[in-house]
């Protein structure tokens, strides 16, 4: 993964846990790289350390800490200079991630190396869709769940998410259930 994924949950970790939290899961995790590159790719075990790091130090559990760090992600991608790519994919939740894999096809052409996931909607309904996600990662689907929070948070949208088919039990990838108040979803960004 790249390094701005690391980065992003430095972040995350300093700014709700203080800069020693971090040092320590640094140190559990058995990373000595002090700052994460953003546009270097590291080895995805490098990420999952440190989230195995967080849980046990911050008492929660891995689950907790992707889902949190889902939501955390999109702020701090707005904040790294990428909120005008996340706000030329759609102006509604339910817009946006219709538009994910044009979403990863344009960020694909600026992190070269970039392994994205691929992502399909379908059923959608007016308050509703189902969000296929396939990866070869495993794992990650409680920081879909923070993601598509998160992204709901942009969008001024109360939103449910809730995994309905598991890779991890048997699944061939994860399906979310993803719900919003009728017409909730039509008011755009906040």
């Amino acid at each position: 993964m790249y390094g701005m994924i690391n980065g992003a949950m430095e972040e995350m970790v300093r700014m709700h846990h203080g800069d020693e939290a971090w040092a320590r899961i640094r140190a559990r995790a058995g990373i000595d790289v002090e700052v994460f590159m953003s546009t270097e790719a590291y080895p995805d075990d490098v990420t999952y350390r440190l989230v195995a790091a967080a849980s046990d130090e911050l008492g929660a559990s891995r689950d907790d800490v992707l889902c949190a760090f889902g939501e955390h992600w999109i702020t701090y991608t707005a904040s790294e200079g990428y909120g005008g790519l996340l706000a030329a994919n759609g102006a509604t939740l339910p817009e946006f991630l219709a538009e994910l894999p044009n979403f990863h096809a344009r960020v694909a052409m600026i992190f070269p190396a970039l392994q994205p996931p691929r992502f399909a909607c379908s059923d959608v309904a007016d308050a509703s869709l189902r969000l296929h996600y396939w990866t070869k990662r495993r794992g990650l689907a409680p920081f879909v769940v923070g993601l598509v929070r998160g992204f709901g948070r942009r969008f001024g949208t109360e939103v449910e998410v809730r995994l309905v088919e598991s890779r991890d039990a048997g699944a061939d990838h994860d399906v979310f259930d993803v719900r919003w108040a009728p017409g909730a979803a039509a008011t755009g960004a906040a």
